[in-house]
């Protein structure tokens, strides 16, 4: 299936097993066995719709995009104040850290284990241009969609940029993946004064007091 053609409930469905199959199994880990028993569609189907798995991982990082940007936008949506855009920046990241991934259900989050997924989409990413391609592409879309809706909520006087809009977003993204890779790393430090500390650096770039 070329790109950007994705369509259809049956192939959703597909990409949705695959999303959780990486990030439980690991890339290597997930056969197209198991994704077309977990997605309840035959092999063949698999193969009709993405050929080959390296397409199928293609088609997990789009899915992945979508979904952080839709929830992105849900978040920013209830921010009326720079610090009610902080409080959801930091949110995203404890979210993205949090071992309990019944929790994040409860929440109404991204049932796959986002972080797990995360750093398996970069490993892969290494050894698979096709991914590599599409990790740029989704790096590229979430700055500059961050970017946008921090610039509407400049208009809006909810936040006072420091920077252009692309280098604020850059910024607090870069912020977010590096602290998340040491939280991962090192789960039983208190890291609640590191992350006092990551939200003062960034106070004046959105104009927060």
């Amino acid at each position: 299936m070329e790109a950007g053609t994705l369509s259809g409930e049956k192939a959703q469905r597909i990409v949705d097993a695959m999303r959780a199959s990486v990030a439980a199994r690991g890339a290597a880990g997930s056969t197209f066995d198991q994704v077309a028993r977990e997605a309840g569609v035959s092999r063949g189907l698999l193969h009709y719709y993405f050929g080959t798995k390296e397409r199928l991982l293609v088609e997990v990082v789009r899915r992945e995009c979508e979904l952080r940007l839709a929830g992105l936008d849900r978040a920013l949506a209830g921010a009326h104040t720079a610090d009610d855009l902080l409080d959801v920046l930091v949110r995203s990241l404890e979210e993205l850290v949090d071992r309990d991934p019944g929790s994040a259900s409860a929440r109404g989050l991204v049932t796959a284990d986002a972080r797990a997924l995360l750093f398996e989409v970069f490993t892969s990413a290494r050894r698979i241009p096709e991914i590599a391609v599409e990790l740029a592409d989704l790096h590229r879309r979430m700055r500059r969609h961050l970017a946008s809706s921090l610039e509407a909520k400049q208009e809006e006087g909810v936040v006072a940029l420091g920077a252009d809009a692309e280098s604020v977003a850059t910024v607090l993204f870069s912020l977010a993946d590096g602290l998340a890779l040491r939280m991962l790393a090192d789960p039983e430090h208190d890291w609640r004064p590191t992350l006092a500390a990551g939200i003062a650096s960034v106070r004046p770039l959105l104009g927060a007091r």
